[in-house]
């Protein structure tokens, strides 16, 4: 007789989870991808409840490509890969933070982060009243 150590993946998303999400009209939330260490803000992606249900299970992150209209997982074709760390839902429930072990480059570019070469928008820069 053999066993499995694994246990076996859920085939849906969480009810729980599920009923928390708030969507956009195509059935999708955004989700922020962030290097879990550094901080630093790598991309942002696409993902509906399949992807974030394989991206829960798996610990790599699956999206929902919006033009391919297929799920990829990064890093499959690549080498880039991105090994979850953390995933938490906003206070609305219509944003995830997905925190990553990045290998490689996050954005399709090359770059290391998809906000390296979109340019500064040359915001003014705010300070807080001093009291």
């Amino acid at each position: 007789m053999s066993h499995d150590a694994s246990p076996a993946l859920p085939s849906v998303l969480d009810e729980g989870i599920a009923a928390r999400l708030k969507r956009d009209e195509r059935g999708l939330v955004c989700a922020v991808v962030q290097q879990w260490d550094s901080r630093e803000v790598l991309m942002v992606g696409w993902m509906d409840d399949e992807a974030l249900r394989r991206t829960l299970a798996e610990g790599r992150v699956t999206f929902w490509s919006r033009s391919r209209q297929e799920y990829w997982r990064k890093g499959d074709t690549s080498g880039h890969a991105q090994y979850v760390k953390a995933v938490s839902l906003d206070c609305d429930g219509d944003a995830l933070l997905v925190e990553v072990d990045q290998v490689g480059a996050a954005c399709h570019t090359g770059e290391r982060t998809c906000f390296a070469t979109g340019g500064d928008l040359r915001a003014v820069v705010g300070s807080r009243p001093v009291h």
